[in-house]
């Protein structure tokens, strides 16, 4: 058990750290910011926001949008929010019809408009179909916010608002992708709503 409990502490203090770095990043703080007014723009304009992203990026990506289409922190309206990837049957036909590096694309091309809100996670910024999906996106005069790692990656190059968390490890920078998820959705809807 003591391995166990050191291990535990350990993991915690790397999870704080990076927190601790990213409070400290005035930019990424600000750029966050940014990112809500982007949003709130763009529902207030009867637009809707899409995301997207792989594996755990895939899991974050479809929590934040049901926090937007369905609630955060208080019964509100909701918001047109969704996860490109929930239609398994879709994803399963695009990838073995055409390529996995398309899924996010051809959805974006499909349901895409002018206005839209793009999001995609990838922890290394360098998610082919994340970064396809963007490129896209910003064809139809969609905004591309990037959930990243430290650096962006060459997702860096296409995003309108980078969110690249100061870490280069996949877990740290997961988390700290959905406490600043959260901040922005919980941020979006108390600009949005009245608190009940």
């Amino acid at each position: 058990m003591g391995d166990q409990l050191t291990g535990v502490r350990a993991a915690v203090e790397s999870s704080l750290a990076a927190k601790q770095r990213l409070l400290e990043d005035e930019g990424l703080l600000t750029r966050t910011a940014e990112a809500v007014d982007v949003i709130v723009e763009a529902l207030r304009g009867g637009h809707k926001v899409l995301f997207c992203g792989n594996g755990g990026s895939a899991a974050d990506a479809q929590h934040l949008s049901a926090e937007l289409s369905g609630r955060y922190a208080f019964d509100r309206a909701p918001l047109y929010a969704e996860a490109l990837h929930v239609n398994t049957s879709y994803v399963t036909a695009v990838a073995n019809d055409y390529s996995y590096d398309v899924i996010f694309s051809r959805m974006v091309a499909g349901c895409g408009r002018a206005g839209d809100v793009l999001v995609g996670l990838t922890t290394s910024g360098n998610s082919k179909n994340v970064i396809l999906a963007a490129e896209e996106a910003q064809r139809l005069g969609m905004k591309v916010i990037g959930f990243t790692g430290e650096g962006g990656g060459k997702l860096g190059a296409v995003a309108d608002v980078l969110l690249d968390v100061p870490s280069t490890e996949t877990p740290r920078i997961q988390e700290c992708h959905i406490l600043l998820g959260h901040t922005v959705c919980g941020l979006v809807e108390e600009t949005m709503f009245e608190r009940p």
